[in-house]
């Protein structure tokens, strides 16, 4: 299975870097490929290094302005003309998408491919990964969306939240079997 995950590029604490890496480890020895932003930096090196050691393959998609921290050594590396079409060739290269912790691009990332399977554009499953609680918020607010009438379909329809790494896999890989 090519699985998207959108997450950060900054260096982070433990807390967040162990778990991706337990969830990397995973993914590569499943014999999945990570389909990921492309950088050799922070929490998106973290991944794809789990992912690789793992036996694991890389599709990356950097984006112009980022090319310089492209990983070197991906098994396939696309560099996009600018965000958008970043984020297009992601979903297209994918089967399956994982929201891991990120900040603002992440966020950007996540609306988008919830919006789009919103309004039927793709099907693929879509966890989000709440490693230590980060998405507790933001969950709160999707759950209030939903009650409060501004999702057309359930919200179970849209998004699987996973508290934890094996959770999450084990969603995909029942959803694609």
């Amino acid at each position: 299975m090519n699985i998207c995950v959108f997450l950060s590029a900054a260096d982070l604490d433990e807390r967040y870097t162990a778990p991706a890496r337990d969830f990397a480890t995973r993914l590569g020895k499943a014999d999945h490929t990570l389909v990921w932003g492309g950088s050799d930096t922070g929490l998106m090196k973290v991944v794809a290094d789990g992912v690789q050691e793992a036996g694991g393959r890389l599709v990356g998609v950097s984006v112009d302005f980022l090319a310089h921290k492209a990983r070197p050594n991906a098994d396939q590396m696309l560099i996009a003309g600018d965000l958008a079409e970043r984020k297009a060739l992601l979903l297209a290269k994918s089967d399956a998408i994982v929201v891991m912790v990120g900040g603002t691009g992440t966020l950007d990332e996540a609306t988008e491919i919830l919006e789009l399977k919103k309004h039927g554009k793709h099907t693929k499953p879509v966890v989000l990964l709440n490693t230590a609680g980060f998405y507790d918020g933001l969950k709160a607010q999707f759950h209030r969306m939903e009650t409060e009438g501004f999702l057309p379909r359930p919200l179970s329809e849209l998004v699987f939240f996973a508290e934890d790494g094996p959770t999450a896999l084990a969603h995909l890989e029942s959803r694609m079997s």
